[in-house]
């Protein structure tokens, strides 16, 4: 018999449960949209939808049965259906692709914040969901050539260790420019992938946002992911190697808003939070000095943009607040 379903949950558990409740109504959200006007990748988005919601669900019983309030997240009241298509061919697959990179990793770090069977066995799927998303929604792209895949590299025939502490410097011995190691550069290409995505994003969201303060917002984000890669795009063709592009997936000319400036700034925030993580995660496995120095140049940029949208949030009573410990006695030991 299984006893998980009389453990409490911890206050790890209902955390994590709380946050991906707000991730996936918010993709439920876009995916609305994208099934509204996709003609040719229906299959793929609506098994992510469906998917989504069967989470969703299993969150909110989870919660009745702890007697806990279950979030708003995001409802029908965020998407505007019959509007006309804001994001061109293919941009649909880019944005569950994008959205599968996130949630491999969250959902994965998740799992190992989970103590309760059941909540184990929940992360664990949707975590191997994700996975399969990244997987199919890739070769699609690759398929249609809308992606390209990182530079190809002769196979290393000896193992060499670094001589000089001037490789960390970014140097060769004789004081010339060392080229990125192949740690580097995937670090980079990935940085620079998931921004072209997020650039379209934003230049959509600025386009349809009823505010002004909250178009002006966007317009800083389209004008930071241009930054982020433009910057990086030049440290990889120092080294001879061309960043990642790609032709397919703009923005539409659009102003008629499909999603509320509610649902576009909970977006951008999560996007801001995944590019902070990305660029730790760059920093902290570069051998070249010179390169974490610019990721915590570009981080400290993302954090003031991410800053920002938080206030901006506030301001407007959109952003929902997690569970709250009120009182320190509230903390028990399992």
């Amino acid at each position: 018999m299984n006893h998980s379903k009389h453990i409490p949950l911890t206050s790890s558990e209902l955390a994590t449960l709380w946050t991906t409740f707000q991730e996936k109504t918010m993709v439920m959200r876009f995916l609305e949209h994208f099934l509204e006007h996709n003609e040719n990748e229906q299959q793929i988005l609506q098994l992510h939808y469906d998917r989504a919601a069967e989470s969703v669900e299993f969150i909110k019983n989870i919660f009745h049965h702890e007697g806990a309030v279950v979030p708003i997240g995001f409802t029908e009241d965020d998407i505007n259906k019959g509007t006309p298509k804001l994001y061109d061919f293919m941009f649909d697959v880019m944005y569950l692709r994008l959205m599968s990179q996130i949630e491999t990793g969250l959902f994965a770090l998740y799992s190992t914040m989970s103590y309760r069977e059941d909540i184990r066995q929940f992360f664990k799927r949707v975590t191997a969901e994700a996975q399969e998303t990244y997987d199919q929604s890739t070769h699609v792209l690759l398929e249609a050539g809308i992606i390209a895949r990182p530079p190809y590299v002769s196979m290393p025939t000896e193992v060499h260790f670094v001589q000089d502490t001037n490789y960390l410097d970014g140097f060769h011995l004789f004081g010339e420019k060392r080229s990125l190691n192949t740690i580097e550069v995937s670090l980079i290409q990935h940085a620079i992938d998931t921004n072209l995505v997020g650039m379209q994003l934003m230049i959509g969201f600025a386009q349809v946002a009823n505010e002004k303060e909250i178009q002006k917002h966007f317009v800083k984000g389209m004008e930071l992911s241009k930054k982020l890669e433009t910057e990086l795009g030049d440290i990889l063709r120092h080294s001879y190697i061309e960043p990642p592009a790609t032709h397919a997936g703009k923005a539409t000319s659009s102003t008629v808003a499909p999603f509320s400036d509610k649902l576009m700034m909970y977006n951008t925030s999560l996007l801001s939070t995944f590019g902070l993580g990305s660029n730790a995660l760059g920093g902290a496995f570069s051998l070249r000095n010179d390169l974490p120095l610019k990721m915590v140049q570009l981080g400290q940029d993302i954090y003031s943009f991410a800053k920002e949208g938080g206030k901006i949030m506030i301001k407007n009573g959109w952003l929902e607040e997690p569970p709250q410990i009120e009182d320190r006695n509230q903390l028990t030991s399992g």
